[in-house]
C-alpha cells in the first residue's frame, strides 16, 4: 500500500510539506514516495494530500497504478475533447 509519484511530476514542492507520514522526498529527476513510509493518508486525512494538491493531472499513482487525479479531473475538460482541440490548433 504506497503511493508513487511518475514523470510528469514538475518538483513544484507543493505535495511535499502535506504528507503526514513524510513519505515524499525531493529527487531528481521528480519527487518519489518511500513505500516503505507511505500510509496512503490512512489515520489522518480522508482523501490523499499529495493528490489533493498536485497541479498536474496523472503523476500520482495509487498501488494498482491508476492515477489518483487523471486526465481531465482538474480542468474538467475531457481527454478526448482536449486531443480534439490540440489537434486543430495544430492544424492551423
Amino acid at each position: 500500500m504506497a503511493y508513487q509519484i511518475v514523470e510528469g511530476c514538475v518538483n513544484c514542492w507543493a505535495c511535499e510539506p502535506l504528507c503526514p507520514s513524510q513519505a515524499i522526498v525531493a529527487a531528481k529527476p521528480h519527487f518519489l514516495i518511500d513505500a516503505a513510509k507511505c500510509t496512503e493518508c490512512e489515520g489522518d486525512h480522508v482523501a490523499p494530500q499529495c493528490a489533493g494538491i498536485c497541479p498536474v493531472e496523472g503523476v500520482i499513482l495509487d498501488s494498482l497504478g491508476v492515477p489518483l487525479n487523471p486526465p481531465g479531473s482538474l480542468t474538467g475538460i475531457p481527454p478526448a475533447r482536449l486531443a480534439a482541440a490540440m489537434a486543430e490548433i495544430q492544424a492551423r
